[in-house]
């Protein structure tokens, strides 16, 4: 390697460090503004209720508790649902194209009860094309599409709890 190109990578290097360029992973995940939360509801053991507790204990600084009344913020799952609607059809009449939702209510109090943020609803969509020769290959990738969309609304919820710093 030549000195000019030593000179470029090196420089390129220094303005991205510079900006605050970081890769996304454990450490690109918001820091919550509160020390303890505790998480209730009708999702709160559901897939997206231990996620959630996953993500917020593996690097957020954030603890878990078992009870409301000990935590700084309480964090309701409302609820959680998955909808599929037919998109398209073929000249057989048969469906070709789906359209897979996932919808996850939510809400955070504090442990006197009084609102932090109201009923939040994310609503993700996924579009998933359809062949009755692969039915088995298109229910597993339909299952994972609906794991990528939890894991998605994991991400947005904890971005809008973080989000509360700036309001609080």
């Amino acid at each position: 390697m030549n000195r000019r190109s030593f000179l470029i990578l090196a420089g390129s290097s220094a303005l991205l460090a510079g900006c605050g360029f970081r890769l996304r992973g454990s450490g690109g995940q918001a820091a919550l503004p509160f020390e303890t939360v505790h998480i209730t509801g009708a999702g709160a053991s559901s897939a997206l209720g231990l996620e959630l507790r996953r993500m917020i204990q593996a690097g957020s600084g954030t603890q878990l508790v078992d009870d409301p009344k000990a935590a700084q913020a309480v964090v309701d799952i409302l609820s959680e649902g998955r909808e599929r609607g037919a998109v398209t059809l073929n000249t057989q009449g048969r469906i070709r194209e789906y359209t897979l939702f996932y919808r996850v209510r939510f809400r955070v109090r504090d442990n006197a009860g009084q609102e932090l943020m109201g009923p939040t609803e994310i609503v993700l969509k996924r579009d998933l094309s359809y062949n009755e020769s692969q039915a088995i290959a298109k229910e597993k990738e339909e299952e994972m599409l609906y794991r990528n969309m939890q894991s998605d609304a994991v991400q947005q919820i904890l971005r809008r709890i973080a989000a509360l710093r700036l309001a609080r």
